[in-house]
């Protein structure tokens, strides 16, 4: 639905046309909780004095109040009316594919051995690089399988209860003494040194809120009220979920000086970096 009209004049025609639509939207949403016919339907009204907060009021006083006062210009999304906001499950990714080939050497030195101190991992990375796939194997190594696999997976969208099963799959395809993971978690073992260090951040749905610093111990949003957690089945209520359960929504944070010793550490990608700085032409 159009919402353009929420900047228009408020004494245009197109301002007052988006208000009998917002009203009809409202009361189509509100069927199933119509109260006794001698009693008119209420709303939370939306306008920049009341913005969505009790009490409620009937169809008549919401359109006077958004004609007279103007309706929140951040109310995008209906969520108070009765629009469900979709959460896409699985993130947009590019089409294209990176070829990783001739790259292992470069990654493995751009990565660096200090980053791998603390975790004792560096000689594992390399044996991984360099361990054949099975016995006689010349195309793949244990570490460059799994880097092309995992990029499968990400282009196409593979759960990883998928990546999982073809895993069993592939075991059994190739001959005796190969060394491909047998799962997902033991797949990304071996690329667990070669991410960047992130935090995962618990987030409404609604994109209201992070629960963070003043936040971080609350189990519903105080905005909209969505609950933190999902409802597993035969929850009848938000007060059902506990914090056992799994986030509603999660939001993963690159620190920003993890990304940049990143970005530094490879010589072309640093030389770029410093252009602005050093060569850049006034």
């Amino acid at each position: 639905m159009d919402r353009s009209w929420m900047r228009a004049n408020r004494l245009s025609t197109e301002y007052r046309h988006g208000v009998m639509e917002f009203l009809q939207f409202a009361e189509s949403n509100a069927e199933l909780e119509r109260p006794p016919p001698e009693f008119p339907p209420l709303f939370l009204c939306p306008c920049i004095n009341c913005a969505n907060k009790e009490p409620k009021r009937t169809k008549k006083e919401i359109m006077n109040h958004l004609i007279c006062d103007g309706i929140c210009q951040n109310y995008t999304q209906w969520i108070w009316h009765g629009e469900v906001v979709a959460t896409p499950s699985v993130s947009h990714r590019e089409s294209g594919s990176v070829d990783i080939d001739d790259r292992l050497e470069d990654m493995m030195r751009d990565i660096g051995e200090d980053s791998f101190k603390r975790a004792h991992v560096y000689e594992t990375l390399c044996s991984d690089k360099d361990e054949p796939l099975y016995p006689g194997c010349t195309n793949f190594t244990r570490l460059s399988a799994v880097l092309k696999l995992f990029n499968l997976k990400a282009k196409n969208g593979w759960t990883d209860k998928s990546f999982t099963e073809l895993l069993e799959l592939l075991i059994q395809m190739l001959p005796e003494g190969n060394v491909m993971p047998n799962r997902y978690y033991e797949a990304k073992k071996v690329l667990c040194p070669m991410g960047l260090e992130y935090e995962k951040i618990h987030a409404c749905p609604n994109d209201c809120i992070l629960y963070r610093k003043e936040f971080v111990n609350y189990n519903h949003c105080p905005t909209c009220k969505a609950s933190r957690y999902k409802k597993k089945d035969g929850d009848s209520s938000d007060d059902e979920v506990t914090k056992t359960g799994p986030p509603a929504k999660v939001v993963w944070y690159l620190p920003i000086i993890s990304r940049f010793k990143r970005l530094f550490a490879n010589a072309n990608d640093a030389k770029n970096l410093r252009w602005h700085a050093e060569e850049r032409k006034c």
